[in-house]
């Protein structure tokens, strides 16, 4: 007999009783690409079921890869295929002209490898992780790759607790929620920072381009 389960996982066990496999990847898959669904949450509930020796461990962390990973490519091709279009027709009533637009593109497509494998573990960028690399352009096939490591660390953490901690997983999941903030502040930072570092790089660049341009004898006090 599985047991109860504790805090906010309880309400989930009815469609794990009924659904079993089923009712972790199907909301999983719809919560990543942007439908508000409790995948996270029945992951783990599916891990304390599969401790309690009423799922398998490893048929769970299969099929909350796989629902991930499909979920995530939903949305990458909704934003690949609708998402630029949106951006400049709509985008400048935010000001976000296409101009911007484009400078985060390219942004996206140099670091988008970091940002696809953290947002996994981030609430709000999980469910927007891959609308953002479709719209950004970001290569299919690396985009796969990196959603997919990011997919099976999310998955190992989660099912991982969840089968060793048993009944307890609630108080430990609240206690890393607690530090979700900060990973969130973690990889804002992490932005900023390559943001500076690219303009500062520019910035550099740009100053010999300006010299040698300059015609000769004109300096920039105005040639005294």
């Amino acid at each position: 007999m599985a047991p109860p389960l504790p805090g906010p996982l309880a309400h989930l066990a009815p469609l794990l009783e009924h659904y079993g496999y089923a009712a972790v990847g199907g909301l999983v898959l719809v919560e990543d690409f942007g439908v508000p669904a409790p995948g996270e949450t029945i992951l783990i509930a599916a891990a304390v079921y599969a401790g309690a020796g009423q799922l398998n461990i490893f048929a769970v962390g299969a099929v909350a890869v796989a629902a991930a990973v499909v979920g995530d490519n939903i949305g990458y091709l909704v934003g690949r295929s609708g998402g630029r279009a949106f951006v400049h027709r709509w985008g400048r009533y935010v000001l976000l002209t296409p101009e911007r637009f484009e400078r985060a593109e390219q942004f996206f497509v140099r670091h988008g490898a970091k940002v696809v494998t953290i947002a996994r573990f981030v609430e709000g960028l999980r469910q927007a992780n891959g609308i953002i690399a479709g719209t950004a352009g970001m290569h299919w096939r690396r985009f796969l790759f990196f959603n997919t490591l990011g997919a099976v660390l999310w998955v190992g953490l989660w099912a991982g607790l969840g089968y060793a901690a048993g009944t307890h997983i609630g108080a430990i999941y609240q206690q890393v929620h607690r530090y979700q903030l900060w990973l969130l502040i973690g990889l804002g930072v992490l932005v900023a920072a390559l943001i500076a570092r690219h303009l500062l790089h520019r910035r550099r660049t740009a100053a010999p381009e300006a010299d040698a341009e300059r015609p000769p004898g004109r300096h920039s006090d105005g040639g005294r």
